[in-house]
């Protein structure tokens, strides 16, 4: 089999049997469309391909590259190669012998609380803005990603029940809570909805054209906010998410709630904010525990030994 109609096939693959997302396919076919490019002049087909010639081609890339981005590459080699072996395409698994390096993933922007209610408030929710209000009491009230934001309809929402439905990575569904002020806010900005032009749309969410919001328009709002609440030019939406995470589990929340609410498929993905709690709170220790190495009293006995 030809390597690049090998490609072609597992991003179908990718798309339509695993769900995978949008974003996910088309990294995925950046990358594996590296390799075929790096090694088809090697090889007739994917049966010729060898660890050598895995290696060969991570060794050009890793010349500068970050290890996020050479590791992207290896994992989409290896989803590649391991469904080549599923599918009996090849014998052997070339992939296997090959090491991710190692990624130290950062932890999400921190936001306190008052931040944080200072962005809400500077989306007033009045008419032009009602859209603007629900795009920062959902993120940050659901915990919902972007891209689950923007993809919500109308049926999505069940203001009866004060829920919607999130359909998130791998086209899983779940359902979410909806806050008071997330409720306050959809309802206001229902109102104005119905004079907007493209209100017959299923969308729920729509821009000045009357199409459906984007991702890009989200950011640009959530920045705009951002900057005008809280004097933060860079503020994103997940950071809103992150938010909602970190400050439930201050609240006392239990990990696994978080989890369900935030759709992750691991609780490893959720204890990060266990993490950024922690790095948190030993700098609020640091700086006024007596026992601390940075504390008052340690300053102070600090000082005495010196003299």
């Amino acid at each position: 089999m030809k390597l690049a109609d090998a490609k072609d096939a597992f991003l179908v693959h990718l798309e339509a049997e695993r769900r995978a997302s949008p974003n996910t396919v088309k990294a995925y076919g950046r990358d594996l469309a590296q390799l075929v490019a790096a090694v088809g002049a090697k090889v007739g087909g994917v049966e010729a391909i060898e660890t050598l010639h895995l290696r060969s081609w991570l060794g050009q890339i890793a010349r500068g590259a970050a290890s996020t981005t050479v590791a992207r590459k290896i994992a989409a080699a290896k989803s590649w190669m391991r469904w080549l072996h599923k599918r009996g395409y090849i014998v052997k698994n070339p992939a296997d012998l090959l090491s991710s390096p190692k990624v130290r993933r950062k932890l999400p922007t921190l936001m306190s609380a008052e931040v944080t209610a200072e962005v809400i408030a500077s989306a007033t929710g009045q008419k032009a803005e009602a859209v603007e209000k629900v795009i920062v009491e959902l993120l940050y009230g659901c915990g919902l990603r972007v891209t689950e934001l923007v993809t919500l309809n109308l049926e999505s929402v069940d203001l009866a029940e004060a829920s919607l439905r999130a359909l998130g990575k791998g086209s899983k569904e779940r359902l979410v809570p909806l806050g008071t002020h997330a409720l306050f806010a959809l309802r206001q900005y229902l109102v104005e909805r119905e004079r907007m032009r493209g209100s017959a749309s299923v969308a729920l969410l729509l821009g000045p054209r009357g199409s459906r919001l984007n991702v890009r328009a989200v950011q640009r709002i959530v920045k705009r906010l951002g900057l005008l609440g809280a004097g933060r030019g860079d503020l994103h939406p997940h950071a809103l998410r992150h938010a909602c995470a970190t400050h439930m589990l201050e609240g006392g929340a239990d990990l696994r709630a978080i989890q369900e609410l935030l759709g992750h498929a691991s609780l490893s993905t959720t204890q990060r904010y266990t993490h950024l709690s922690m790095e948190q709170l030993t700098r609020v220790y640091d700086a006024a525990h007596p026992l601390a190495g940075n504390g008052p009293q340690r300053k102070l006995a600090g000082k005495t030994e010196e003299r």
